[in-house]
């Protein structure tokens, strides 16, 4: 019997989009139930996505640079080889709008690449959430429901990090080429502070080049854990936490879908109307300038104040 030909999906990054890509992940397999999906996304999220269980097979793509010929070729010869039958491009770029031209025969293509099969043509794409933009490029390729973005197959030894309960979880980095996207680190300070009066330990996630940033946040009042913690740990800490509170960055997306109580503070950097995480228990705060937020408004929105 010949075997059933595979489909691809696309998403390559960042680690938010990712996180916001999940419920669809979930709605394409259920809609094809025994047919072999690969996905195609970057080294950051493999293992995330290979312990998933959503996929036969993940392929990371170096995203080869313009000069990079060769890659270009290799690329070329493994999308052609693979035979899929279609591909759900949920990076939607132009990047991967170029990996539909490589291919040859062309499959049937869900995204917005010209001349594709099943074209997401809404011109206000662009003004949609990401989770409604998906939900809607899904529906006119067949796949009518998307169902909750979960992560309960995500596990984590968080008892080694012996962190006294109960705690709460702040994220104060993001996106170092955007600074205007994060609240100030002596604000940060002064919540960890108030966040241990009131009986709860900080936990201060960061990467590893936050290391002096979560320091500085966690003072003597929290624990320490930048440049520790892979994305495995991040949820598994979110999960566990009464709190998570950060600014607008791929690790409060994660946290948002544990579904614990998730604060996350917007600045005029970020549109929460379009990328807002999504979850139970998400609130909001969005201002011009994260200058602008006072200490007293995080914790009123965490009802902890």
């Amino acid at each position: 019997m010949t075997a059933e030909p595979p489909i691809l999906v696309i998403k390559l990054a960042a680690l938010g989009d990712f996180a916001q890509a999940i419920g669809p992940f979930k709605a394409i397999r259920a809609h094809h139930l025994g047919t072999p999906l690969v996905l195609l996304t970057t080294a950051p999220y493999a293992e995330l996505a290979r312990t998933s269980g959503l996929f036969e097979d993940i392929w990371i793509d170096s995203r080869p640079g313009l000069l990079e010929i060769g890659a270009w070729l290799t690329l070329r010869r493994r999308l052609n080889a693979a035979g899929f039958a279609r591909v759900y491009d949920l990076q939607t770029s132009n990047r991967t709008g170029f990996y539909f031209r490589l291919m040859q025969p062309k499959p049937e293509w869900s995204g917005i690449a010209g001349g594709c099969s099943h074209p997401h043509a809404n011109p206000d794409r662009d003004h949609m959430h990401t989770i409604e933009r998906q939900a809607e490029q899904l529906a006119l390729a067949g796949i009518d429901h998307i169902p909750p973005a979960d992560l309960n197959w995500v596990t984590a030894d968080t008892d080694r990090f012996a962190i006294t309960r109960p705690y709460a979880v702040l994220i104060p980095g993001g996106s170092a080429h955007r600074p205007a996207k994060r609240w100030p680190a002596e604000r940060f300070a002064i919540l960890a502070e108030g966040l241990a009066a009131g009986g709860l330990q900080p936990v201060v996630l960061g990467g590893g080049d936050e290391i002096a940033l979560t320091q500085r946040v966690a003072g003597e009042a929290g624990l320490d854990l930048g440049g520790r913690t892979d994305l495995f740990d991040v949820v598994g800490l979110c999960r566990d936490a009464e709190l998570v509170i950060g600014n607008d960055s791929g690790p409060l997306h994660l946290a948002a879908i544990t579904g614990r109580p998730t604060v996350v503070l917007f600045s005029a950097a970020s549109d929460p109307a379009l990328c807002a995480p999504r979850g139970q228990a998400v609130r909001v705060i969005h201002r011009q300038r994260l200058d602008d937020l006072a200490v007293d408004e995080v914790l009123a929105a965490a009802d902890l104040g």
